[in-house]
């Protein structure tokens, strides 16, 4: 029986409505949710398309997230000087001879930026950060792994189903992660397909390093990612007072900064044998 129109395009405001809050939603997920077929779902979402109020994308739909968000242009002279402060801190995790994860965002590159001028070398980096990517491509005794996935240009970007399965070929020793804002909640992401490529990620990793500068705080992005309890590191250029004043609880463990960084590798140099307050061992004995 041929369902009415009304019916029809009440369902694809609804899927147009759930592609608009998740950013990425396979078919399957689709279909699931509207208790359709895939072959409906297909032509719901083409029809969508032609109005212009999706994306299509391999396997699923996308929303205008990659025009409605600042790009990376945009983004990356913001709070430059805090960036600068977590890049150079955040050299001192890398090992050489290890597997290290460099996320998407502008501070991430700030501290691929870091590592150009002082490389940890031997060391495999796989990223879905375009231009972190193409930077430590050029830097020897670097080996640099793309993932697979959609390219969203303006964010310079891969993410999506794909460039989640891609993770499941890697173990990774170091995530350095990014993310949009941070309150006593926890951590937040600006885009659901980003926020399950990061799990993903975490789940893949001995140690993960969220660096996020100072003007994060107290902000609340769309989409929640983790709560404190379930973070190993936050690495940042915001004073571990001002995190208490906004009622953020973070372990000595927890919390790292250009200054609590270069004090451990001090006490590293008094008691070599010394290890960092969360009992993760000794710091990487680059020093900037």
């Amino acid at each position: 029986m041929k369902v009415p129109f009304h019916l029809v395009k009440a369902r694809r405001e609804n899927l147009a409505t759930m592609v608009a809050q998740h950013g990425f939603l396979p078919v399957k997920e689709l279909c699931r949710r509207l208790g359709v077929s895939e072959a409906t779902a297909r032509r719901d979402l083409t029809a969508l398309e032609d109005e212009k109020k999706i994306k299509r994308t391999y396997g699923g739909a996308i929303s205008e997230f990659d025009n409605r968000f600042p790009s990376f242009t945009e983004r990356r002279e913001r709070n430059s000087r805090g960036k600068a402060k977590i890049a150079k801190a955040a050299l001192n995790f890398i090992r050489p001879e290890s597997t290290c994860f460099f996320d998407t965002g502008t501070t991430v590159f700030a501290i691929a930026e870091e590592f150009r001028n002082h490389p940890v070398t031997p060391l495999k980096v796989v990223t879905s950060n375009i231009p972190v990517g193409e930077l430590m491509a050029g830097i020897p005794g670097i080996d640099v792994f793309l993932l697979a996935g959609q390219l969203l240009q303006r964010q310079s970007v891969l993410i999506g189903e794909m460039a989640r399965r891609s993770l499941e070929f890697w173990r990774f020793d170091l995530a350095i992660l990014s993310a949009e804002s941070m309150n006593p909640d926890g951590i937040w992401n600006s885009e659901e397909a980003i926020v399950e490529q990061q799990k993903a990620v975490i789940r893949r990793s001995a140690l993960s390093i969220f660096c996020l500068d100072a003007s994060k705080l107290k902000q609340q992005a769309p989409h929640f990612l983790l709560p404190w309890g379930r973070i190993d590191k936050l690495l940042t250029d915001c004073p571990l007072e001002k995190l208490e004043e906004a009622g953020i609880q973070l372990t000595p463990g927890q919390y790292a900064s250009d200054a609590t960084v270069r004090q451990e590798i001090q006490n590293q140099s008094d008691s070599p044998t010394s290890v960092d307050s969360s009992g993760e061992g000794e710091l990487p004995v680059h020093i900037l």
